[in-house]
């Protein structure tokens, strides 16, 4: 049974496929189900537990191939599971793919009262709606001709204003936004928006990270079909981010030796704290330590809106290395990239180090941000060209350091970053 706050319980879902090597063993197998040495099976999901409470945005991220595809059409009822159990709360309203619960020959018009009747949503109640739905998905007269002329983005936007309009209390979204112009994205994020706050569960795969730290409250991390992780959008994303950067290095080893002539081992360094969240590279160079300071060289990590900021940062090396670049980021509490810079950006003299030489960086910024939590990541890389096209990263630290805003009850901000702004009359 479900509590009357969860609204959606996966407990050890698997989804499993048969992998043949030909149509005729796909037949014989059909056939007689005892032969052995026919096929090959392939575990899409394996184990997949969790549960989601009411009015939570749940993001799930993974690579291609991950399972997240096969997990959403499990949930949305298009694919049965193996073995495991769902049990939901609700009306569930899936948009998968462009297409999906579309006639291709129906017009956009037939296919919204299509779509309703699917969902058990009377004519006369989608009647009442229709103008809304019409107005969100802005295809004018396109509405009366048959879908299969659409492009992709028109297709996008009547689907999307369908599916909000199912009075869903599950919505599940799987990449579909993608395919839309800039300007469409954004109004549905802020339907989405509203959808959360009136109490919708969403359930919304994106391979924009961004997208993940500002839609949801939480997130799931898929590899292989196996679940990793659940926690915090921050977290996911910024671990999901590490795999992949990690796997990128991988393939850069045979470019660039890690093994320099010049390497040394150093047993007395400082090292950065341990409950740094994540940190990835190869690690010749690293960082010793990073804190913060106000105007008064004090320590603190409390700022008043305008206040001056010194990000300080030391780095180390075991290698002989030139073009040393260091570089910061300010993110939101969810996530959310905010404003940072880098040496190279700055056009500031890159760094050359030594073996067991300390170098310090001090990055110097006002704090013209909206009361609330805020952290810093640090990365220190080789670099050359313009266009980052060859560069090295030897370390890169989410979450090293955090920081408080306080409010500075004469000068109000509203908005998450202050900017100013010249106003003539």
């Amino acid at each position: 049974m479900l509590s009357d706050e969860t609204v959606l319980k996966i407990k050890d879902i698997s989804k499993s496929y048969k992998m043949y090597d030909s149509p005729a063993a796909r037949l014989l197998d059909f056939f007689d189900k005892k032969g052995a040495g026919r096929f090959e099976e392939f575990h899409a999901l394996d184990s997949i537990s969790f549960e989601v409470k009411r009015g939570d945005t749940v993001g799930i991220v993974g690579k291609n191939g991950s399972g997240k595809s096969t997990l959403l059409q499990i949930l949305a009822g298009t694919v049965t599971p193996t073995s495991g159990s769902i049990e939901t709360v609700g009306k569930v309203v899936a948009l998968l793919e462009l297409g999906s619960g579309f006639n291709p020959e129906f017009s956009g018009r037939e296919n919204v009262y299509l779509n309703a009747a699917i969902y058990g949503i009377s004519r006369e109640a989608i009647q009442n709606k229709f103008s809304e739905i019409e107005k969100f998905a802005d295809i004018g007269d396109h509405i009366d001709q048959p879908v299969k002329t659409y492009s992709s983005g028109m297709f996008a936007r009547l689907a999307f204003s369908v599916a909000i309009n199912m009075e869903p209390d599950i919505l599940i979204i799987d990449e579909i936004l993608a395919v839309g112009d800039v300007a469409f994205q954004a109004k549905c994020v802020s339907k989405m928006r509203q959808l959360k706050e009136k109490g919708v569960t969403l359930l919304f795969v994106s391979h924009s990270v961004d997208s993940i730290k500002s839609m949801c409250n939480s997130a799931i991390l898929l590899k292989k079909g196996k679940m990793i992780e659940q926690g915090t959008a921050e977290r996911i994303t910024n671990r999901y981010l590490a795999m992949v950067r990690e796997e990128m290095n991988e393939n850069v080893e045979d470019t660039k030796p890690l093994n320099n002539e010049h390497f040394v081992e150093e047993t007395n360094a400082l090292k950065v704290s341990d409950t740094s969240a994540f940190k990835y590279g190869t690690g010749e160079i690293r960082f010793l330590s990073a804190y913060m300071s106000n105007e008064k060289n004090e320590l603190t990590k409390v700022y008043e809106f305008g206040e001056q900021a010194t990000l300080v940062c030391e780095i180390t090396s075991d290698i002989v290395a030139e073009n040393i670049n260091v570089s910061f980021l300010v993110r939101d509490i969810t996530g959310v990239d905010l404003f940072g810079t880098t040496m190279f950006d700055e056009n500031v003299t890159l760094i050359s180090v030594i073996p067991k030489e300390k170098k310090q960086i001090r990055f110097k910024f006002p704090v013209s941000l909206r009361q609330g939590s805020y952290s810093i990541s640090v990365a220190v890389n080789e670099v050359t060209n313009r266009d980052y096209s060859d560069t090295y990263l030897y370390e890169q630290i989410d979450g090293i350091t955090a920081f408080e805003v306080i409010r500075k009850l004469d000068r109000p901000v509203h908005y998450k970053v202050y900017i100013p702004i010249e106003i003539k009359l």
